[in-house]
Order: C-alpha cells, then sequence, then structure tokens
C-alpha cells in the first residue's frame, strides 16, 4: 500500500479549519452573480490569480474582501456543504469548524443568517455524509475586547450550538493577554478555548495561552518549538497542537515544507494533528497536507497512522467517541 493509499483509507478529524478559507473561486464568483454583487475579479481566471500572495495580512485582505458576497443563510449553507463534500473524499469523519461572526456582522449580516446557514450544512452534513460536526465561534484579535464581550452577548441564543470559542486574525501585536478577561469569562460558561499562537506570533505567546489563559488547545503553534520549557509543558499537559502545513508554506511562515515542525513535534511526543486551516487558499484539503507533509518530511507510516490518532484524541469529542474512532484507525493499520 502507497502512503497516499494509507492516508486516504484512514479516518480522519479535522481540528483546524475555518469555513471562510474554504471559499474556493468558483463558488464566490457564483455568490456574487446570484447576489449581483461587483468584484474586482472580471473573470474565474482573475479571481483564481488573486489567490497569490505573499504574507498573511495579503491573504486576509483577499480572505475579507471575498467575504462580501456571502449575504444570506443560503450563501453559508453552500459555502460549509462545500467543504463538507471535499472533507467527506478525503474521509473526515468529524470537524471541529471555525468561522468569524465578527467579519460578517460588521458589514451588516445578522449573527442568525451567518450561524444558521451554517449548522443547516453542518446537519445535513451529518445526515448525508456521515461527517460529525462542532462549530467554533472565534473572536477577530485585531478587534478589542471589548468588541469580544459584545459578539459573547450578541450570540447568547446560539450559545447551545458551540463546542468552543478561537481566536483569529492577525497575530503580531495582539497576545494572548490582550483577551484575558474575555477567556475567563468563556471558561466560566463552559466552552472550549482556542487560540492562535505561535504562528508569525513569537513563542511568549504561545506561552501566555498555555500558562496564563489556559487553553484546551493551541492552532498552530510552531515557534513553540524555540523554547525548551514550552517543549516540556506540551510534553507533560498534551495540549494538542493543530499544524497546517501547507498554511505555513503559503504565508511563508516557513521557506520549505521540510522546515514544518510536525515529524519533530511528533519525535518528542507532543499531540500534534495535521489539518488544511484555509484550504481554498493554501493549496489543499487535508488529504494534500498529509501526503505533501509525509512526503516533504519524510514520515513513516506509522507516524501518519498517529497524526490520524491524534486528530481524534486532540478533538473536543467524548471520550467513549475518541476511543472508538482511535480504534477504528487500528483496525485498518493491523
Amino acid at each position: 500500500m502507497t502512503q497516499t493509499d494509507l492516508i486516504q483509507r484512514l479516518p480522519k478529524a479535522e481540528l483546524h479549519l475555518h469555513i471562510e478559507g474554504s471559499f474556493e473561486p468558483e463558488l464566490m464568483m457564483q455568490l456574487a452573480a446570484r447576489n449581483k454583487i461587483d468584484l474586482r475579479f472580471k473573470t474565474l481566471e482573475d479571481a483564481r490569480a488573486a489567490y497569490n500572495f505573499s504574507n498573511l495580512q495579503e491573504f486576509l485582505d483577499l480572505y475579507y474582501e471575498g467575504m462580501q458576497v456571502l449575504r444570506t443563510e443560503e450563501d453559508f449553507h453552500d459555502l460549509t456543504w462545500a467543504y463538507l463534500q471535499r472533507a467527506a473524499a478525503d474521509n473526515v469523519r468529524h470537524v471541529e469548524m471555525f468561522y468569524d461572526p465578527q467579519a460578517h456582522t460588521a458589514r451588516g449580516v445578522p449573527f442568525g443568517v451567518v450561524t444558521e446557514g451554517i449548522l443547516a450544512a453542518l446537519k445535513r452534513g451529518e445526515k448525508e455524509l456521515g461527517v460529525t460536526s462542532y462549530l467554533i465561534m472565534s473572536f477577530l484579535r485585531h478587534l478589542s475586547e471589548e468588541d469580544g464581550f459584545d459578539l459573547l452577548k450578541e450570540s447568547a441564543p446560539w450559545h447551545e450550538k458551540f463546542v468552543g470559542v478561537g481566536l483569529d486574525s492577525s497575530e503580531m501585536g495582539h497576545p494572548p493577554l490582550k483577551f484575558e478577561r474575555l477567556y475567563q469569562r468563556c471558561r466560566e460558561m463552559g466552552f472550549k478555548l482556542c487560540m492562535h499562537a505561535g504562528e508569525e506570533g513569537p513563542p511568549e505567546y504561545v506561552r501566555e495561552a498555555l500558562l496564563d489563559i489556559g487553553v484546551d488547545r493551541i492552532d498552530h503553534g510552531n515557534r513553540s518549538m524555540e523554547d525548551e520549557g514550552l517543549i516540556a509543558v506540551l510534553q507533560d499537559t498534551q495540549i494538542p497542537l493543530t499544524n497546517c502545513p501547507l498554511s505555513n508554506l503559503s504565508l511563508c511562515v516557513i521557506d520549505d515544507l521540510k522546515e514544518s515542525p510536525v515529524k519533530a513535534q511528533l519525535e518528542l511526543g507532543l499531540m500534534v494533528t495535521v489539518n488544511s486551516d484555509d484550504p481554498a487558499y493554501f493549496g489543499g484539503y487535508i488529504g494534500r497536507n498529509y501526503e505533501q507533509a509525509a512526503m516533504a518530511l519524510g514520515l513513516s507510516d506509522a507516524q501518519i497512522v498517529q497524526l490520524a490518532k491524534n486528530s481524534f484524541a486532540g478533538s473536543f469529542l467524548p471520550e467513549a467517541e475518541k476511543q472508538r474512532y482511535i480504534s477504528n484507525v487500528d483496525s485498518l493499520t493491523r
């Protein structure tokens, strides 16, 4: 069996996926036409060409520009459904999905329109594709903590629909402790806590997220590898890291996939997982992230299997469900 075959056969969970980042240019153009919105892209080729960028800020500019065509529940359903079909084709059995309500409410799209459209597709995905899901509401870190509290209040009627909260957008200059009170409140409310840290930001951001905020999962966390103390904490606590290899390459966090920390993190016994982040923009969905990382890093079959197991172990699923999926991985690889 080739490693490509192995990766395809393995059931996987995706723990770091921004649904707005799965917005393929074809769908963007379709929704723009449906909603009679003029884009600066006049052709599909123009739109595809715009998906080339050299850093996080250029990506974010395009990311937010594309969002303007998302207006109705149907739009958010269609965006989410398109991702779920691609994920199911890669044998993703469970996804924990981020979304950015503030990016939509700021342009006049009601919170309920965004959320209900996504939830409808997630429900359909479980029924028709067998893909289970949890939704994670993200705060935009370039906004203020007060804005975050406003979102928490606005989202109250839907709180039972979320498993947790996340923190994304521009990392530099917006350390985790900027949101300390907000995250303390979210913890008190029973939400699981995720934070992007150590992608562009320094190891100190990972340290703040882990030790000061007490997050349940670190998104990215690459730069934790520069701090032996952080490595020891991650070994002891088994706090998951949601690594996104092709994202790191696209955003020049690394210059070559061979520089990805995934293999080193596996060898150190860290709870590292592989994910796609914003797959429409970063060159591939989860299967391609596994394949490209395995090829570049020379991962063994056993390490690929461990990544699949980690994806379930690092999820927010109940323990019994985690073990069921992990046993399923084992049964396929004996």
